[in-house]
């Protein structure tokens, strides 16, 4: 059936090609009684070893992208299928109790996690989820049901699911994966942003794509409109086709500036850096022309693994970094998990509102055994390159006066045992609490610089969940509100003689470049991909004239006032 879903578009560019429904299976059984019972301990035993040879395939190609340390995970997964006290207890239940595999199997599995959920060792509890993966997925093949693998793609396709988490996308790989469409999710979801760091379109936010596609359908992915074409007409296919190759001779033309400065057309110098997430993003970085690293998010260091990463592993990932730009400056942001951001083996507390709870500064200056391993590790990677500390989530001069201290007893610590560190590293704080960019002339005294990330800095100021679709009209980076507090960050950097950056999704937005230029933002990152149109739109831009427009739209009274205003004053 022809048909067009409408979304967010999250990722600029157009993907045509065959569905991949990443969707959770069905796997509900029912409780039976069996009469033969060595075919049943059989056909256990053959999902046991079909789940094995998945994992294996899993491993391999974990250890050949993403390395040996995050295969790990599967090699325990490896040994739960391999314990004979699980496996013997399953199977002496469906021959004692004459009950089906998939009953033997959930009653069973639900008794080990059960058991290592209530140990004190943190370990011991670790492996109830290993439990829980690894007999999901032995279930699977009881019940004939697939369990969707992203890392385990080898064909183009484009990816159908209700969400993608960090997980999901870190597996994606881009030479198969050319785009993906989700039911919920916004610009500033992790999802969004992993596509514009792979460079592949995308539409969130779709509502009802995991229902309405089937795996197979041939779909079209407009990540410049928003939209999602499903078994379209030839006739759009070839629209489709045509845009896509005029998308491509225009990226060709953004490509020549890729060697250059990023000026205003009337000679204001400004700085075009990206964010990251991995040392292997770099790639991205250099290709586009990046002139820094505007945001190193360094919590994915510690996603997708059963422990906390060493300071030799952190170091490796911060100097592999560093050595890469080559002395353009890196700004690598301090662990900035909570939220929706969780670490299996960290204790954290269940909270009402995670996003305003127990998360990034708050969570380091109270677990400052986490906090000093990854400073030591930035202290001593800082030689190799142009490093910049900054904290997240700083809201009183308290915290940042705090974190600071943290960071210069190590810095003593590693300088009297003789370790080598930089002499000079900026430090500065991400503004995204209102409270600190009302503040701002304070902080400008004690910070090196400031980055503001637009991404919460607007739901907290809107006080609108930025993940929640039914409150998204007010995710809005063009209100007057949100301007001003702006401004107030970049004036009052200004008068200390400090620089202020900026490192939310707005930094990249084609309407809100010309007011960023106009009210004197000195950094701007993004997404690599963004980087070359960005820097070819700011060189059309004059910066005096901006200023005004600057001026003009903070008087304005409403979000569409503003978009307006800037599309009249520009060629958008």
């Amino acid at each position: 059936m022809v048909s067009i879903l409408h979304g967010i578009a999250a990722s600029s560019g157009i993907a045509l090609g065959k569905a991949y429904r990443l969707v959770e299976p069905d796997l509900s059984f029912t409780k039976n009684n069996i009469t033969d019972i060595d075919s049943e301990v059989s056909r256990f035993h053959a999902s046991v070893d079909a789940a094995k040879a998945d994992l294996s395939i899993i491993r391999e190609k974990a250890a050949k992208d993403l390395g040996e340390d995050k295969a790990a995970i599967f090699d325990a997964h490896l040994l739960v299928l391999s314990d004979p006290e699980l496996l013997s207890t399953i199977e002496d239940k469906v021959k004692s109790e004459s009950v089906n595999a998939e009953f033997a199997l959930n009653e069973t599995a639900n008794m080990f996690i059960t058991m290592f959920e209530q140990m004190e060792n943190e370990y011991m509890k670790e492996r109830a989820a290993d439990i829980k993966d690894v007999t999901k997925r032995v279930l699977a093949h009881l019940l004939g049901v697939k369990i969707p693998n992203p890392g385990l793609i080898a064909e183009e396709v484009i990816i159908v699911a209700e969400d993608l988490t960090p997980s999901d996308t870190a597996q994606l790989n881009k030479q198969f994966v050319k785009g993906f469409t989700t039911d919920i999710g916004g610009r500033t979801s992790h999802s969004a942003i992993m596509a514009r760091s792979m460079e592949i379109p995308a539409v969130v936010g779709a509502k009802t794509a995991t229902e309405t596609i089937e795996n197979g359908d041939f779909i079209i992915v407009d990540g410049v409109n928003g939209q999602v074409h499903i078994n379209p007409t030839a006739e759009v296919v070839n629209t489709y086709k045509e845009e896509s190759k005029k998308l491509e001779l225009q990226k060709a033309e953004w490509a020549l500036l890729k060697d250059e400065a990023t000026f205003t057309s009337d000679g204001k110098q400004v700085e075009l850096a990206s964010n990251i997430g991995t040392p292997q993003d770099v790639d991205g970085v250099l290709a586009n022309g990046g002139e820094g690293v505007g945001l190193y998010r360094t919590e994915f260091l510690y996603m997708e693994r059963d422990q906390l990463p060493s300071e030799e592993e952190q170091y490796e990932a911060y100097k592999t970094v560093l050595e890469r730009m080559e002395g353009k400056p890196v700004v690598v942001r301090t662990l900035d998990i909570g939220g929706d951001k969780h670490l299996p083996y960290l204790n954290m507390p269940e909270e009402m509102n995670p996003f305003l709870g127990f998360r990034a500064i708050r969570l380091c200056l109270e677990e400052q055994d986490i906090f000093r391993t990854q400073l030591r590790a930035l202290l001593r990677a800082s030689v190799h390159g142009n490093l910049k500390i900054m904290f997240p989530m700083i809201a009183t001069l308290g915290e940042f006066r705090d974190a600071k201290a943290v960071l210069v007893e190590e810095r003593q610590k590693l300088e009297q045992a003789g370790i080598a560190v930089a002499e000079k590293i900026e430090l500065g704080i991400m503004v995204e609490i209102p409270s600190t960019a009302v503040l701002a002339d304070q902080f400008a005294k004690e910070v090196d610089f400031f980055s503001i990330g637009t991404n919460d800095l607007i739901q907290y100021t809107m006080a609108a969940d930025r993940m929640n679709e039914r409150v998204s009209y007010l995710y809005q980076p063009y209100n007057p509100s949100i301007l001003r507090l702006v401004k107030m960050v970049i004036d009052a950097a200004h008068k200390e003689g400090k620089w202020a950056g900026m490192c939310g999704e707005m930094a990249g937005d084609e309407i809100a470049i010309p007011l960023l230029i106009g009210l004197g933002l000195d950094e701007f990152s993004m997404s690599a991909s963004s980087i070359l149109r960005a820097r070819s739109q700011i060189k059309q831009l004059d910066q005096s004239k901006m200023a005004s427009l600057a001026e003009e739209a903070l008087q304005k009274d409403t979000s569409e006032q503003v978009m307006e205003l800037v599309k009249q004053a520009t060629t958008l």
